[in-house]
């Protein structure tokens, strides 16, 4: 198993109690980090149940995220190459299913900072959180669809519908292949 279950790396001076994991049965744990720098955990699960958990204090100023009202939505043409495999579509944010009612919801909204928090905001409002009701293989559409969901369903959703934020989905996959 890879886990990326850890604080990121940049609230590391906001950590009152480390997030270390612990599994029952015990097994050995390595670390390491993906390309983008995340904390990873690396493992082999026995056959059976395998319980994962962790618990962390951190040190939380409050202070809401700053806004940046101004930031630039760049068009498709003016990214980097390397970036554009994070504009298609996956098994669990299901762009081409998404693509009429995401650029019915947000195609007239400002680009940039506003059509994103449009969507964040969208998200928030639409899923309900349920850990009850967690499962591994929901993709976007279906916590669309079911409007519930855990953390990961909140954010295969937005990010489902921010890859769709500039052109309805035929021109956006017509772009990118």
């Amino acid at each position: 198993m890879l886990l990326m279950l850890n604080i990121h790396y940049s609230h590391a001076n906001e950590i009152v109690k480390p997030d270390q994991l612990v599994t029952n049965p015990p097994v050995m744990i390595s670390p390491c980090r993906d390309g983008f720098g995340n904390w990873c955990s690396r493992l082999v699960a026995p056959a059976g149940r395998t319980r994962i958990s962790t618990s962390a204090i951190v040190r939380s100023t409050g202070i809401a995220d700053p806004v940046a009202r101004e930031a630039r939505q760049y068009q498709v043409w003016e990214l980097p190459e390397e970036t554009l495999q994070f504009l298609l579509g996956s098994r669990y944010c299901e762009t081409d299913l998404l693509a009429d009612f995401a650029w019915k919801q947000f195609g007239t909204t400002p680009l940039g900072w506003s059509r994103v928090q449009a969507v964040c905001d969208f998200v928030h409002n639409h899923l309900r959180f349920d850990y009850m009701q967690a499962r591994a293989t929901r993709t976007a559409l279906e916590a669309f669809k079911e409007q519930v969901g855990v953390c990961r369903d909140y954010a295969h959703l937005a990010i489902a519908f921010c890859r769709l934020s500039e052109y309805p989905g035929s021109i956006l996959h017509g772009v990118l292949g």
